[in-house]
């Protein structure tokens, strides 16, 4: 019952709705108790000795019980109902939070599938099983009390008798419950595989097509699915041999029940009505214990949700704000950014060489900040750690003279605007996409960012203009105006710190020197970071970091970095060797230092 303990902070505020559904199925199962009693009165002091003169108060007392029953079915319908409809409703509210919280060190190894997996069947499960499983379980032991109490009141030496095989039921039950706990939890993860593998392939449709890779993406699929099948058949190997059980142990009651309460009744020990009424009571009983073992399955699927669940709620938070987390001035926010001797390794990375090390960097209000690398230089890991996706491992980041840390993360975050190199867009109008994060955006500063972000035209051409709806992730436009767009959304915060990771890799050279052109009178008074591959993007940068295996082999501006030997000057030959005047003009560099 642990996982339930865990999810009791869910359905515990409505415990009225729980204790309503399970009273009023208690309800409705003891007055079905009563047919066999009245079925008693019916032959034992009416249909034997021949006297019929009260069976019109049975008949009404009958229709009594019927309408009373009905009444409480229809309280545990409706209290089950609403008791897990606002549970499902509180568990995806809280999961969909604690997605929201999550660090970044999370989704770098967490799986989308996994996670719509986990907030739409695992929550349904849970929500079946609280709202009507609970109770019917519950039901099931108010079945064999009351159903005893009952019995016994009409010969308790024949209950006893009959009554001793239901602990070897119970027993059979519990060893069901634990040979198939396993198994449900092996096909929730099959499951989870499968919704993998399907959301990554629908997803990556033109890679798979471009690089005829189907046979590939069928033969992954059809692992997973015969995973699936296979503990599906595990499944079955065990219901096949605990059900047959159950049934057998069932109907071996009501037999030992015919055959000594036939005797019984030929010796005169016991009336006919009273056999009659005891067997009505037993079927009643047997009945949902029959039905154990698929309450137990539903009771362990739940569990098995329940704790797919919990794994995700109550995994950490890397990265949140500490107790007293100082909240800055947005209109004060000078933007003076330094990095003091930052050395940082990712997590789940401890074999692998540090991202950065010994990291030093002082950018002054407004100053532009140009980081050039190769592939896994650390240049993205700079900026991620200033906006405070990972903590830094040694050393400190500060803004204006604070230490990130303490910071607020909103108030940081606030005053950060980052350009990826990869632009995400939502399934929503340009409009939206633009004003993204600045909801209170008018049209005519909609409009201005556009512009500076050399969109504005395209957009303008496009047949709903600023209102028409771009495609899942943005398809349906370029990778050069989806980056245009996402430059747009980012100018629009007007933020005191501007990062530009790689935002202009998908432009051509015409476009991106407009672009530059542009982000020129945006950047007066903001501190800029410019990730780059290309050496046009950092040529008017006040300090260009080339970064080697997370550290500076090189820093200055582009006119000195031009004159050294260096990763520089070997980039920026390679990118103009189809250039004779920028290539001479390197060489010509190069013999002056050399000379």
């Amino acid at each position: 019952m642990n996982v339930f303990r865990g999810l009791k902070t869910f359905f515990w505020q409505d415990k009225g709705f729980l204790l309503g559904s399970v009273l009023g199925l208690a309800v409705a199962t003891a007055l079905g108790l009563v047919y066999p009693l009245l079925l008693r009165v019916l032959i034992d002091d009416m249909i034997t000795p021949g006297e019929y003169e009260g069976l019109t108060g049975l008949a009404l007392l009958a229709v009594g019980i019927i309408v009373l029953k009905a009444c409480s079915q229809y309280v545990h319908g409706f209290s089950g109902g609403r008791l897990g409809n606002r549970l499902a409703y509180r568990l995806r509210q809280a999961s969909y939070k604690k997605l929201q919280q999550l660090s970044f060190s999370f989704y770098d190894t967490a799986r989308t599938g996994d996670l719509m997996s986990r907030l739409t069947a695992d929550i349904e499960g849970i929500r079946n099983f609280i709202g009507f499983g609970f109770a019917q379980l519950m039901n099931t032991g108010f079945l064999v009390l009351f159903g005893f109490i009952m019995m016994a009141t009409i010969d308790w030496r024949l209950t006893l008798m009959t009554m001793a095989i239901i602990p070897i039921l119970g027993y059979v039950a519990v060893k069901f419950e634990l040979g198939i706990h396993p198994v449900f939890r092996s096909i929730r993860a099959a499951v989870s595989r499968l919704t993998v593998n399907v959301q990554e392939n629908i997803m990556g449709v033109r890679t798979v097509k471009s690089f005829p890779s189907e046979e590939h993406e069928m033969k992954k699929f059809r692992e997973g699915n015969e995973n699936y099948r296979d503990n599906h058949l595990t499944l079955a190997a065990v219901w096949a041999k605990y059900f047959p059980a159950i049934e057998f142990i069932a109907n071996a009651s009501v037999i030992l029940l015919l055959l000594v309460g036939g005797i019984m009744v030929i010796n005169r020990d016991l009336t006919l009505g009273s056999l009659v009424s005891m067997n009505g009571m037993l079927g009643m009983i047997v009945a949902p214990l029959w039905n154990l073992g698929f309450q137990i399955n539903n009771y362990t699927q739940s569990k098995a949700a329940g704790e797919r669940l919990l794994e995700l709620l109550n995994k950490p938070i890397q990265v949140k704000n500490n107790e007293h987390a100082i909240e800055l001035d947005d209109e004060g926010i000078r933007g003076h950014v330094k990095f003091c001797d930052v050395s940082f390794r990712y997590p789940n990375h401890e074999h692998q060489p540090s991202a950065l090390l010994g990291f030093n960097l002082d950018a002054p209000p407004g100053s532009v900040i140009g980081l050039l690398g190769g592939t896994g230089s650390g240049k993205s890991t700079v900026v991620q750690l200033l906006l405070r996706a990972y903590d830094v491992g040694d050393g400190s980041i500060t803004l204006d003279g604070v230490d990130i840390r303490d910071l607020d993360l909103a108030t940081l975050r606030r005053q950060s605007a980052i350009v990826f190199q990869e632009s995400f867009l939502f399934s929503t109008t340009i409009r939206e996409n633009i004003s993204y994060g600045n909801a209170y955006a008018s049209d005519d500063e909609i409009a201005w960012a556009a512009k500076l972000a050399q969109a504005h035209d395209f957009i303008m051409e496009l047949p709903l203009g600023y209102d028409t709806i771009v495609g899942e992730r943005g398809m349906g436009l370029s990778g050069g105006q989806k980056q245009r767009i996402a430059i747009a959304r980012a100018l629009l915060l007007k933020p005191r710190i501007l990062i530009l990771d790689d935002s202009t890799s998908a432009l051509d050279m015409e476009t991106e020197h407009a672009i530059q052109q542009s982000l020129r009178q945006v950047m007066k008074g903001r501190t800029t970071f410019i990730i780059a591959h290309r050496i046009s993007s950092l040529r008017q940068a006040d300090e260009i970091l080339v970064l080697d295996r997370g550290r500076v082999a090189q820093r200055g501006k582009h006119d000195q970095l031009i004159k050294q030997p260096g990763l520089y000057r070997e980039t920026y030959n390679t990118q103009y060797a189809d250039r004779p005047e920028g290539l001479e003009t390197a060489r010509g560099q190069e013999r002056k230092v050399s000379g």
